[in-house]
């Protein structure tokens, strides 16, 4: 059941990390008219996280203001193990990964979780940190040290830690909520937390285990927002939508569990589903991504911004670009500005359709 809270007309929210953990650069974001912000506990914990909370909040009571405080759970997402820094994979490099915690004779190997295993098939393709490197198995044996697995890079790139593993065309996942995740539940309502973001969520039971959780923790009051990014999601989409406070449409994962050209009318089928129902719906993953590196955005990406807001997202969000990127403040003016356009146009529209 959805709680009470009710979102604002259109929330705004950035991702803590490196780029903005101090109060300067918080008080310029939410002057910008940021109005939540992000924690990504898949890389953490609450407790890890206390002099980036303590910026937010201080920066958030300098401003006068009272931000969203938006915690992203670790979930039944997959993600690799501890890479030694800087491993670069080559296109057209043959690759080994091996189950985390396993190490041998055989040399560099890239830990992944147990189940990639468990499903193994010749020629799968494994697709890391958000599709950006595509590895296809070539083989799997049985090593000294445990089992181990050969892939040739078809898409080369930089392997860091943490970062998400799927497998296309298959639905892979663990437990809904970690050890982990109850942990930082217990410690969410201290900490200030606001909203809890429970990752791949594929049907109503997901949803009803981790509100269930929430309450016995003490973050009942917390609004619950539910990650559509698989396609057991995409097909339970209905039977979720009633039991979330806020869907997210969450490009990244979501894009590689369909192929890329279909990723905007998947978008667009959930978008309608949640207007329909009066769900309000988020839209996140790779909205202002030049701007890790770039000072200026695409034209590709302000018009994705304004088309989410257009088509009646109640709220958008930016990962990378503030966490990590290069120019926070500016990625979140760009947001600012450019979600306020679509909303003006959207009250137009309505307005000329009452006429």
């Amino acid at each position: 059941m959805r709680t009470e809270k009710m979102t604002t007309e259109l929330e705004i929210y950035g991702t803590l990390g490196p780029s903005c953990a101090d109060v300067s650069t918080l008080r310029q974001m939410f002057a910008a008219g940021i109005t939540g912000m992000r924690l990504n506990l898949s890389h953490g914990t609450l407790d890890e996280s206390s002099q980036m909370l303590e910026a937010f909040h201080r920066a958030a009571d300098a401003e006068g203001v009272r931000p969203s405080l938006l915690i992203d759970m670790q979930g039944p997402e997959l993600r690799i193990g501890k890479v030694k820094e800087g491993a670069c994979v080559q296109e057209g490099e043959e690759v080994l990964l091996a189950p985390k915690g396993v190490s041998g004779e055989t040399g560099e190997m890239i830990p992944v979780p147990e189940e990639i295993f468990d499903h193994y098939e010749k020629g799968m393709v494994l697709l890391l940190d958000d599709g950006k490197i595509h590895l296809e198995a070539t083989g799997a044996s049985d090593g000294d040290s445990g089992r181990i697995m050969r892939a040739r890079a078809l898409t080369g790139g930089l392997i860091l830690s943490r970062k998400s593993i799927a497998v296309r065309g298959m639905t892979i996942t663990g437990k809904t909520l970690t050890q982990q995740d109850l942990m930082n539940l217990k410690k969410a309502a201290k900490a200030g937390v606001t909203d809890v973001m429970q990752p791949f969520v594929r049907g109503a039971d997901d949803l009803i285990e981790v509100r269930a959780a929430m309450k016995e923790s003490g973050a009942g009051n917390c609004r619950l927002f539910a990650k559509i990014e698989n396609r057991a999601g995409i097909e339970a989409v209905r039977e979720i939508i009633p039991l979330t406070d806020m869907l997210v449409i969450a490009r990244g994962d979501l894009g590689n569990a369909v192929p890329l050209w279909e990723l905007p009318r998947v978008q667009k089928e959930i978008s309608e589903k949640c207007l329909q129902a009066g769900v309000p719906f988020m839209v996140v993953t790779q909205m202002l991504a030049s701007m890790e590196k770039s000072p200026v955005p695409t034209r590709a990406e302000v018009s994705d911004i304004f088309n989410a807001v257009a088509d009646g997202a109640g709220a958008v969000m930016i990962t990378g670009e503030s966490a990590s990127g290069l120019y926070p403040v500016r990625a979140s003016q760009y947001l600012v500005k450019t979600a306020e356009e679509g909303l003006r146009w959207r009250k137009k529209r309505v307005l000329r359709q009452r006429s």
